[in-house]
């Protein structure tokens, strides 16, 4: 673990220790509405039988009042975002697609390791590692996009990996949490290979993400 990673860990950890209740992340977000879906680039893990595992192992230990548990097909990395379906026009969309197309071909798949928890107010984590291989990709798909855009969407600082395995449903004292939270954080981490990179159309169904997938990216090295 290098030592940007083990510090967000500890520092997180050490501040979730402070946190008297949940912050609900349900709350709607600026422009978001039940019938709206929004274009991102996603990593997700489908055939990944021992994050599977780990994940679901945690979860049974964290049926706790204030947490709603990600569905395994729901698990996935936050990349990077593009707009509303609706704001997006199809040549866009299109041209966007060739040219993260046409930098990932020389990529090599993402070897990661998961874990161990990694909570804050909004929900419990997996702390993504190495970093910098993230950040790359990230930094692709953003160049890409700024070739048909002026305006890349969203800041480029502050991103940090992460893949959540249950949100914050409600603003419930951290304590309980806590506590159990403290007995899983010696649980090892398991690796995952990542061979594409997925641009998605993302909703939000009874507190739930769900998705289509518009791309599939290879990354092929």
């Amino acid at each position: 673990m290098t030592s940007r990673e083990l510090a967000s860990l500890h520092q997180r950890w050490t501040a979730y220790q402070d946190l008297p209740a949940l912050t609900e992340h349900w709350y709607w977000r600026p422009g978001w509405r039940a019938d709206r879906q929004f274009y991102t680039w996603h990593l997700i893990f489908e055939r990944q039988p021992e994050l599977h595992h780990l994940v679901t192992d945690l979860q049974r230990q964290l049926v706790l009042p204030g947490l709603d548990l990600v569905p395994l097909e729901g698990l996935h990395l936050t990349m990077q975002g593009l707009g509303f379906t609706d704001e997006v026009s199809v040549p866009d969309l299109n041209a966007i697609v060739a040219e993260v197309r046409q930098r990932c071909i020389g990529l090599p798949p993402l070897e990661l390791s998961l874990g161990p928890v990694d909570p804050d107010a909004e929900g419990i984590g997996l702390l993504v590692q190495p970093w910098g291989r993230v950040e790359h990709l990230r930094a692709t798909i953003r160049d890409a996009i700024g070739a048909v855009w002026p305006t890349v969407p969203e800041p480029a600082d502050g991103f940090r990996p992460h893949v959540t395995i249950a949100y914050s449903g409600s603003p419930a004292p951290t304590d309980p949490i806590s506590a159990r939270l403290a007995e899983l954080r010696s649980k090892p981490p398991v690796r995952v290979t990542i061979s594409e990179v997925s641009l998605i159309a993302l909703r939000r169904e009874n507190r739930t993400y769900r998705w289509t997938t518009a791309a599939a990216v290879p990354l092929a090295g």
